[in-house]
């Protein structure tokens, strides 16, 4: 799918598709440059399982990432990429192309 800008240029938005939990460091700055609600901070645990950092069981949280929240509420700008510093988002367009 691909639109227009408003001064008429052609614009394909890249929607955020996952977040490697391997590279991620939890920094926050793409949540921070989302104001979509796209994202979250979710904690892993020793097992390597998404936990939400409200249990009670935050003692066995290895480390914190960030993880998809609500994909659906992207709208392919593509700020969070810019401002990742692992890269570890994959994006898609609207046909399913990896970007």
């Amino acid at each position: 799918m691909s639109s227009v800008t408003r001064g008429g240029r052609d614009w394909t938005p890249n929607y955020l598709n996952s977040i490697d939990a391997t590279k991620c460091i939890g920094c926050g700055r793409c949540f921070k440059v989302c104001g979509r609600n796209v994202m979250t901070l979710k904690g892993i645990s020793e097992e390597g399982e998404l936990v939400d950092l409200e249990d009670d069981e935050n003692d066995e949280i290895e480390k914190k990432i960030m993880a998809l929240n609500d994909k659906g509420a992207c709208i392919g700008c593509g700020a969070c990429a810019r401002v990742c510093p692992t890269n570890c988002q994959t994006h898609n367009s609207a046909a399913g192309e990896a970007v």
